[in-house]
């Protein structure tokens, strides 16, 4: 049993997409009788999350309990920025009963455990568990996971052939480290995806993992919360591509800003994106746009080519700027070309 007196983290992982935001939204909102707090990593220069998070914030998790990082990889950053941040936290007052850690979509979350082992706050914070969310749809599809079959046959026929990618890594390394699996967006997946990807799942996973299927980021609380996992002291149930190593590389992945001028029609932009995507091997698009006329912001999110449109909240004080975080492998990256498909 993990010490009493140290304060619960959650950490929130999951692929590019995969509904993390939505997950802690709904969290916030039904917070059980606990105040929560939350740290939001995020993969490019945009806070598209936690601004999200930030404008659903609730008595029990309120604004100043919603901490953001955009300069790099938490568990890179330690001394700098993630070990400062838990700290603010505890000193709120009141204290915050529990903290969720949002990681970024292309986070390992293993490296991310080892810093719990940080002196400074060894003794005061306990990993609860680690969920990891998965998109049914896209694990059914085959895009975030290698077929295991094939791979373990070509592999066989030569011992030199490595068919593992970067994306598969980072899939694996989040089922591997997880303590529950929540596989998401299940009402697009349909029933036959929804087998597909929970086949995918299990043969990816070191040990038996439950596997809960939700929809739109609606789960009880009481299932993901108060594990009491003490995760940082469990390691070895949790392989990674990279135990052995001192670090992780985040070369494989690269993010670039786009700002886009005013625009008049939403659907034209969500057009614009889905060929991008289809044409360019787009992993993530997410940001704002500005609508002629709407004195509301237009939240885009999209994953691949499948993009989804809200106006979210009035842009009020802050500048009326739409601004695009693009998110590829790198030998996807051509700026210029995605700013073309963009803006034209």
């Amino acid at each position: 049993m993990s010490d009493l007196s140290k304060l619960p983290v959650t950490v929130i992982t999951g692929f590019l997409g995969a509904g993390k935001t939505t997950l802690i939204r709904h969290l916030m909102q039904n917070p059980q009788g606990k105040r929560l707090a939350v740290v939001v990593n995020e993969f490019g220069d945009v806070g598209v999350d936690g601004d999200i998070l930030k404008s659903c914030a609730i008595p029990d998790c309120p604004a100043e309990n919603i901490m953001e990082l955009s300069n790099g990889c938490i568990c890179c950053t330690v001394a700098d920025d993630f070990i400062p941040t838990i700290e603010a936290l505890m000193a709120l007052e009141p204290r915050p009963d529990h903290i969720l850690i949002e990681t970024s979509g292309l986070a390992l979350p293993k490296p991310l455990l080892k810093a719990f082992d940080w002196p400074d706050i060894r003794s005061k914070i306990t990993v609860d568990g680690v969920i990891a969310l998965a998109d049914a749809e896209a694990v059914a599809d085959g895009r975030f996971a290698p077929d295991v079959h094939a791979v373990d046959a070509q592999r066989a026929a030569d011992d030199s052939l490595d068919h593992e990618t970067p994306l598969s890594e980072v899939f694996e390394d989040q089922i591997s480290c997880a303590d529950i699996i929540l596989l998401t967006k299940t009402d697009l997946a349909g029933p036959d995806g929804i087998a597909k990807a929970r086949a995918v799942i299990e043969a990816e996973a070191p040990r038996p993992l439950p596997i809960v299927e939700i929809a739109e980021g609606v789960v009880d609380p009481r299932v993901i919360l108060g594990l009491g996992a003490a995760a940082e002291d469990d390691m070895d149930a949790r392989p990674s591509h990279h135990d052995g190593h001192d670090d992780h590389e985040h070369d494989d992945f690269e993010s670039i800003v786009v700002d886009i001028p005013e625009i008049s029609d939403p659907a034209d932009l969500v057009n614009r994106i889905e060929a991008m995507a289809n044409d360019q091997n787009i992993l993530r698009v997410k940001g704002y746009a500005a609508v002629t006329g709407k004195p509301m912001r237009l939240l885009v999110q999209a994953v691949g080519a499948r993009v989804r449109q809200q106006y979210d909240q009035p842009w009020g004080a802050s500048e009326r700027r739409g601004r695009l975080v693009v998110i590829a492998e790198h030998d996807d990256v051509n700026p210029d070309a995605i700013r073309a498909a963009l803006i034209g």
